[in-house]
């Protein structure tokens, strides 16, 4: 399952990357699976610290491991979370910056799909390089 292309796959990569998740404070684990345009799949989970600003989402933990590896277009985000919550504004603007176009499926630990949407969907009017030429 190196470059896996079915969601179903998808999907379980995302809720198993959500059990390595180090959420102490909160106790909200989250896992994510950002697949590169090449088909390889970057996962991700959150990362807290004591320290609340320093901690990570799994969607950014993805994407910074995507960007390190040289991968800079994206076509689909999935994101675990026991309440099938969505992508916080750090972490939409952070992928806004990439892939407007992204597809982003957000889905509960049963693998159930919750929300199914553009990235320019949950982020309208978003701020991106072209706002800085207007």
């Amino acid at each position: 399952m190196t470059n896996p292309t079915d969601l179903t796959q998808l999907i379980h990569l995302a809720i198993t990357a959500r059990q390595k998740a180090y959420a102490p404070y909160s106790k909200f684990k989250v896992g994510a699976v950002l697949r590169g345009e090449s088909g390889t799949i970057y996962t991700g989970c959150n990362v807290e610290n004591a320290a609340y600003p320093a901690s990570i989402c799994a969607e950014r933990t993805a994407l910074v491991k995507a960007i390190s590896e040289g991968e800079t277009k994206f076509d689909v985000l999935i994101v675990a979370t026991e309440t099938a919550g969505t992508p916080c504004g750090v972490c939409r603007q952070m992928l806004y910056e990439f892939a407007v176009g992204l597809r982003v499926i957000i889905v509960d630990l049963h693998g159930a799909v919750h929300h199914d949407m553009t990235l320019s969907e949950l982020l309208p009017h978003g701020f991106g390089s072209d706002s800085l030429n207007e």
